[in-house]
């Protein structure tokens, strides 16, 4: 996924805001999209933070929360690695500067922690609280398929970006490494279900010219 500065990712790769009030959802640009919520798959992580190596020699951790609210990332139990492996738990954080001083449950010494400087640390999306209705976690749109018209799956949604102008979602097309980016708003998207995993973008053609062109950033 790229990242485009720390902002960027601080308040797009956990989670969500609400399209009316901040808060830890994202409401749909709609409320008559049909957008049924199902149970999101166990092994499914979302990026929540990073870790920035040891503080002091007592065996604590400095780590960037990229929560909505930085605090609850230390409630969601361990944190993992991209691929699920547990790389601390916390058993209590405090806040500094720019991060949290964390002391987690495992013990090792300070260059075991200097070493993992820079990696990113996941929560399972199954450890989040369950959506109001017609609201949806924007992880969760990460995979479903595309369609434009009538039934043919045409592409999938590979992330959610925000270069400043508003949320974005990243396509990519069937057969192609190229993304393109399709604005998230009631005219572009109209549908999202989850039970049958697909977004219909009834105007992807108007965003098909030039898929190789970013958005800039604001």
């Amino acid at each position: 996924m790229a990242r485009f500065g720390e902002q960027t990712v601080r308040r797009r790769a956990f989670l969500l805001k609400n399209a009316c009030a901040q808060s830890r959802t994202f409401q749909s640009p709609r409320r008559a999209l049909s957008a049924r919520m199902t149970d999101a798959p166990p092994s499914k992580l979302v990026l929540a933070g990073r870790l920035k190596g040891a503080h002091g020699v007592r065996g604590d951790v400095r780590v960037t929360s990229f929560t909505d609210d930085p605090a609850d990332l230390f409630t969601y139990g361990p944190l993992t690695d991209a691929g699920g492996r547990v790389l601390l738990t916390p058993v209590s954080a405090r806040a500094a500067n720019d991060h949290f001083i964390v002391t987690p449950e495992e013990r090792f010494q300070k260059e075991h922690w200097d070493g993992l400087r820079g990696t990113d640390v996941y929560v399972p999306r199954a450890r989040f609280a369950a959506p109001e209705e017609d609201e949806f976690y924007v992880e969760d749109l990460i995979g479903l398929a595309v369609i434009e018209t009538g039934d043919a799956r045409i592409g999938e949604i590979v992330a959610v970006q925000d270069f400043g102008a508003g949320d974005l979602l990243e396509v990519r097309l069937t057969g192609s490494a190229a993304t393109l980016f399709v604005p998230f708003t009631e005219a572009d998207v109209s549908e999202i279900d989850f039970d049958q995993g697909f977004v219909r973008l009834p105007d992807l053609h108007l965003w098909r010219e030039a898929p190789d062109e970013k958005p800039e950033k604001s």
